[in-house]
């Protein structure tokens, strides 16, 4: 899967991440530089691996993955890794006595690019008391902070692990406010991975799919929810094995049997869809549109079928 036209912030040529009990991969995709790429997928599906994998952490032994430029091997020199702002899911607990400030001056060592007048207005925006201890912080307010110091250094690359997690409604919309800025240059990416579907509205242009340590496929999300419809059908006068008959519909992505001689068909093409199932004997009785978690459920049938 690539993105045509487009230059890639982070490519993947048939990467595999392997542990005991977790296997990711084989990955060919494309990350488009410049916009926001929403992860998407069960837990334990590998979104955590895969970050791992372009911070460095987790060698890349099997095929190949670029990162702004640099070969991700475990040979790489960790200078790229200035160029990433990184938010994880989970905070680490050997920084819960370090105040916010503390925790940015030790980060700003590290960043040719850091901007302590960034930081502290991104604290303002949030609300947040750079002297509190890390520990003593409401876990929204833990959020804003470390949120402030991932972003302090203006990154080229942004990596958000489930960004909105703890944060109440005024805080979450603030946070939005604050990626929308970042992204304003047009030279910026930002990846990240989250179950909030309003977010992933909001902010992203791609989606990547991922479930059981495959990806299911990248797709632009505007034409994805364009595309994608559900065909609720009755037999009229096909013959018999009407779901054979769907199987080969264009743009087939999916199909369940609802009822007695009725049908629900997942396609990405309804036009063509649609005009199959009136010309092969079917009553077309609705066309709905996919919403992102029925998109997702269709690919995640589609990849248990296969297995």
């Amino acid at each position: 899967m690539t993105v045509a036209n487009m230059e890639a912030a982070i490519s993947f040529r048939r990467v595999k991440l392997q542990h005991e009990r977790f296997s990711l991969g084989p990955i060919d995709c494309d990350i488009p530089k410049g916009m926001v790429t929403a992860i998407v997928g069960p837990n334990g599906s590998g979104k955590s691996t895969l970050f791992r994998a372009l911070l460095g952490l987790e060698p890349v032994r099997s095929g190949e993955a670029l990162l702004l430029g640099t070969r991700l091997d475990g040979k790489q020199d960790d200078g790229y890794k200035s160029r990433i702002g990184f938010l994880a899911e989970n905070p680490h607990a050997h920084e819960n006595d370090l105040t916010a400030d503390r925790k940015a001056k030790f980060a700003s060592r590290w960043y040719p690019g850091w901007d302590w007048e960034r930081y502290r207005k991104l604290l303002r925006h949030f609300d947040v008391d750079g002297g509190i201890r890390l520990s003593k912080m409401s876990k929204g307010m833990r959020r804003k902070a470390e949120l402030s110091i991932a972003m302090a250094h203006d990154p080229e690359l942004l990596l958000l692990d489930e960004p909105s997690s703890g944060l109440d409604p005024f805080a979450w919309k603030t946070m939005l406010e604050e990626l929308g800025r970042y992204m304003e240059p047009g030279d910026r990416t930002l990846v990240l991975a989250t179950h909030i579907l309003e977010e992933i509205r909001r902010l992203a242009d791609y989606i990547l799919f991922i479930y059981r340590g495959r990806v299911l496929g990248l797709y632009e999300k505007d034409r994805l929810l364009d595309d994608w419809r559900t065909i609720v059908l009755q037999i009229e006068y096909a013959p018999k094995g009407g779901g054979e008959l769907l199987q080969r519909a264009p743009g087939f992505q999916g199909l369940t049997e609802a009822g007695p001689g009725l049908y629900r068909l997942e396609v990405d093409d309804p036009e063509r869809g649609e005009a199959y199932c009136r010309d092969n004997g079917f009553r077309v009785l609705a066309i709905q549109r996919m919403d992102l978690e029925e998109i997702l459920g269709c690919l995640i049938r589609k990849e248990e079928a296969r297995r």
